[in-house]
Parts: structure tokens; C-alpha cells; sequence
């Protein structure tokens, strides 16, 4: 047999099962989905998951005219935005929106470096909500 020294028969691993044992090692490890979707499909997440917690990062003011029902308010320019979501559950689904969107989309960059694994940035913030059909609380 050509290559074979001492008597010993070399065998070839295939490329495919080198990729296929990488994404079972790579698939074994917690994976970070951190995106923005629509309105629609944020309130159709959380229909689907009562432990998801909406946040709200909107300044006091604007969170006390109106806001999605049951959501927390972590003003985004506060001083200790960093710090107050770093005392948060990481492994927990959120739901973030802003006004108009442009804050949320700042603030994934913050809860992937913190490390949170669930993160859903509502598109178009609570006017994109609202013009949905979606409901809010005011007051």
C-alpha cells in the first residue's frame, strides 16, 4: 500500500465529520441572539413568553405619559444605564424600546458586551407600537 509505513494503514478523517464535530462543540455553547424586530412580532413573543421582561429605556418623563403594560424603566442617559443593567438577570428574554427606535438600537451594543443571551429591540420604539394597533398604558 502506497504511504504505509511499518506495516500501519493511515486513515483519513473526513472534512465533513472535522465540521460536523465543530458545530456540535460550537452548537453546545449558549448562543446570544441580540436583534430588532417589529412590533407585532414583540408582542407576539411576549404572548408566547410570560418571563420576558419589557423594558422600557425612555427617560422618567416620557415613561410616565405612556409605555407598554408591565414594562420596567431604565432611563438609556442615565449616568448608570451600564450599571443598572448589569444588575440584571443575563439569561433572562428582553423586550427594549425606546420612542422612535434610535436609542434601542444604541443600546444592543451595551447588553452584548454585559453578555445578556435574549435581547429583542422593538423597531420603530413605542410609535411603531402604537401605530400597530397595540395597546399602552397612559398616566
Amino acid at each position: 500500500m502506497a504511504g504505509n509505513r511499518g506495516g500501519r494503514v493511515k486513515r483519513r478523517v473526513p472534512v465533513a465529520m472535522i465540521l460536523v464535530a465543530m458545530g456540535m462543540v460550537a452548537c453546545s455553547s449558549p448562543t446570544a441572539v441580540i436583534v430588532s424586530i417589529e412590533a407585532a412580532a414583540a408582542a407576539d413573543l411576549l404572548g408566547e413568553d410570560p418571563d420576558a421582561v419589557v423594558l422600557d429605556i425612555r427617560t422618567p418623563q416620557e415613561y410616565a405619559e405612556s409605555r407598554i403594560a408591565g414594562s420596567m424603566n431604565i432611563d438609556f442617559y442615565a449616568d448608570d444605564f451600564s450599571t443598572r443593567l448589569d444588575a440584571l438577570d443575563r439569561d433572562v428574554t428582553y423586550v427594549i424600546y425606546c420612542r422612535s427606535g434610535n436609542r434601542t438600537t444604541a443600546a444592543l451594543d451595551v447588553f452584548r458586551d454585559l453578555g445578556f443571551t435574549s435581547v429583542y429591540a422593538v423597531e420603530g420604539g413605542i410609535q411603531a407600537w402604537e401605530a400597530t394597533g397595540l395597546a399602552v398604558e397612559r398616566g
